[in-house]
């Protein structure tokens, strides 16, 4: 085998060990393909995020399909039923949700509500004794998410959250990279996301967001640091800045700059913004660096990596399946196989936790330790 050929298979199995898949992933889909059924999938909450990226791509699923929706909006129950061919009988609103645990084609439910009804929804769901995915932030407290995995733990059922980059191939590669050393050891990691936010949303509601762009657009600078290290933070310095002049910010913070220590070392620079747009990570090493821009986009990620004085475009040996594809796929894989996901309930958690951290130290203008999970 030539030299080119066998990094390629080397960084492909990396990549694969970096999800969490390894060498029991083609045992795990051989078993998800021996049942002969797809899991159906009920979304709940048909705005654009669902419409519009998720619910498009189980056309694409190879373990997943789409059975039931579930929306306030009788419009929308009854345009996107006819478009994806949902009887009524699987067309549910926030009154007859429960009435899902009667279902049996309903096998996960997929929570894309606003934030402040995510523990609510996966609480339900959990009781009608459906498994669960649930977009991010898991919620608005870690409180809340320690409830949402005791509910789903009590009910024997699964806990995924929707934490899409995480099945993106090249942020699959970058993780591969950076926690193998292939620039050196990890010591300075930059992450910068934000856009300028339109006004009237719920996103600017701090009853139905929990806060402002950190715990929208911020949590993807957050979660690139925790796994491009695959560490947790120990300590975190932040600083807010907000013109609560401007009517999108009279109750959500704009902008949060913050540092994170890791225990080994590493300082973790990262920047949130609903007035700037960023989307990008760096991972410098001792030997080069590896650099993500765009980094989390719904597609069209392109990489660098510098080593050696070169500076080269890198891409994935394989590209693999689209992210949101990955997804779902992935948890219908786990429910069949009866894993564990790679980003279940704690994996929210942390990130909450590290969130509440982010805003104590802001509010209090000092460092502050992260407690453990």
């Amino acid at each position: 085998m030539g030299r080119t050929d066998r990094r390629a298979v080397l960084q492909g199995m990396g990549s694969l060990a970096a999800l969490g898949l390894g060498g029991s992933a083609g045992w795990a889909r051989d078993r998800a393909r021996q049942t002969g059924r797809k899991l159906g999938y009920a979304v709940v909450g048909l705005g654009y995020y669902a419409t519009q990226q998720i619910m498009p791509q189980f056309r694409n699923c190879e373990f997943a399909k789409l059975t039931a929706l579930v929306s306030g909006t009788p419009e929308k129950l009854a345009r996107y039923g006819a478009e994806y061919d949902i009887p009524r009988t699987h067309r549910y609103d926030y009154q007859s949700y429960d009435r899902m645990s009667a279902n049996p084609d309903i096998d996960i439910v997929y929570v894309v509500l606003p934030n402040a009804m995510h523990a609510e929804y996966t609480v339900r769901a959990a009781q009608a004794g459906k498994h669960v995915l649930c977009e991010k932030p898991m919620a608005t407290s870690s409180a809340e998410c320690r409830m949402m995995i005791a509910a789903c733990r009590e009910a024997g059922k699964k806990l995924m959250i929707g934490y899409r980059s995480r099945f993106e191939p090249y942020n699959r590669l970058a993780i591969d990279l950076a926690r193998s050393g292939h620039v050196g050891p990890s010591r300075v990691i930059t992450a910068q996301h934000g856009f300028p936010i339109s006004p009237d949303q719920w996103r600017l509601d701090r009853d139905m967001a929990g806060g402002g762009s950190l715990m929208d657009i911020g949590i993807y600078s957050l979660n690139a640091a925790r796994y491009l290290t695959g560490e947790e933070p120990t300590y975190i310095s932040a600083v807010e800045s907000t013109d609560r002049s401007d009517p999108r910010f009279r109750e959500v913070e704009d902008r949060i700059d913050w540092e994170m220590l890791f225990p080994s070392g590493v300082l973790a620079s990262c920047v949130s913004s609903y007035s700037s747009p960023h989307n990008a990570y760096r991972v410098t090493g001792t030997q080069g660096w590896i650099d993500l821009e765009p980094a989390t986009q719904y597609s069209g990620q392109a990489m660098r990596v510098s080593k050696g004085g070169t500076i080269e475009p890198r891409s994935p040996v394989e590209p693999g399946k689209n992210q949101f594809v990955g997804q779902l796929d992935h948890l219908a894989e786990c429910v069949v196989t009866e894993r564990e996901p790679i980003v279940p309930g704690e994996e929210g958690l942390r990130d909450l936790v590290a969130i509440e951290a982010i805003y104590r130290s802001a509010r209090e203008g000092r460092r502050v330790a992260v407690a453990a999970v």
